[in-house]
């Protein structure tokens, strides 16, 4: 947790049920590190927001009328010094969830998750982490990138940036691995693994783990079902 010294963190909450609004505004606003500065109804309230109080974290509805959150989302992720993203979504993840996260979202919150859980989301993300778990990870790519429009092609031609072993850990990556994980696995220091996958995200034009992710299954380097059984 943040010193207490250290200002809090800013939130924005966007969705366009009061009460899921209400109820995330009193988890936050319970933390000393941590304090609501607006809430918004749909996507073009959220830039507003955005524009006028700075927050450091948007929590994002999907859904919602007029400019949705898939939408907002990559607005705000478009800006060179934009808020981070955590989609808020229900549990059955859909192509709009998906796609924010293509666009640059930081990561998924279940609308009923506990307080436990959702607070601890949103300072991973406020610290700079990806959050999606490899289960999670797994039901989007097993969704969405399967049934997506052929790019491979064009995605391999960008594995050819990489080096066998900046592709051994993307690869790890993608099937859920954390770092500490692919380092034992690699025989190699997590420090190692954490430069690598910068590395990747560089070579590549990545924003971050999810893209990495995502990337990796559309270029064919990992296939659904790769790694089963072997102990991952």
């Amino acid at each position: 947790m943040p010193s207490p010294t250290a200002a809090p963190s800013r939130v924005l909450i966007c969705d366009d049920q009061e009460l899921i609004r209400m109820g995330l505004r009193m988890v936050v606003d319970s933390q000393p590190d941590l304090t609501v500065v607006g809430e918004a109804a749909d996507g073009d309230a959220a830039i507003a927001g955005v524009a006028a109080l700075e927050p450091d974290l948007v929590l994002m509805d999907v859904r919602m009328p007029g400019l949705d959150g898939l939408a907002a989302t990559e607005h705000l992720c478009a800006q060179p010094h934009g808020p981070r993203i955590l989609v808020v979504t229900t549990f059955d993840l859909d192509e709009y969830a998906y796609a924010a996260l293509r666009a640059g979202a930081n990561g998924f919150l279940v609308k009923d998750a506990p307080a436990e859980e959702i607070l601890v989301t949103v300072r991973a993300v406020l610290r700079g982490e990806v959050m999606v778990a490899p289960s999670l990870t797994r039901r989007l790519v097993e969704r969405f990138v399967l049934h997506a429009p052929a790019s491979a092609p064009a995605q391999r031609s960008r594995l050819g940036a990489l080096t066998e072993r900046e592709r051994d850990v993307l690869a790890l990556v993608a099937r859920g691995l954390a770092n500490g994980e692919i380092a034992g696995r690699l025989f190699v220091g997590e420090t190692t693994v954490k430069t690598h996958l910068g590395r990747i995200l560089t070579k590549l034009g990545l924003r971050d783990r999810i893209q990495a992710v995502i990337f990796a299954y559309e270029s064919g380097l990992v296939r659904i079902g790769d790694g089963e059984g072997d102990g991952d």
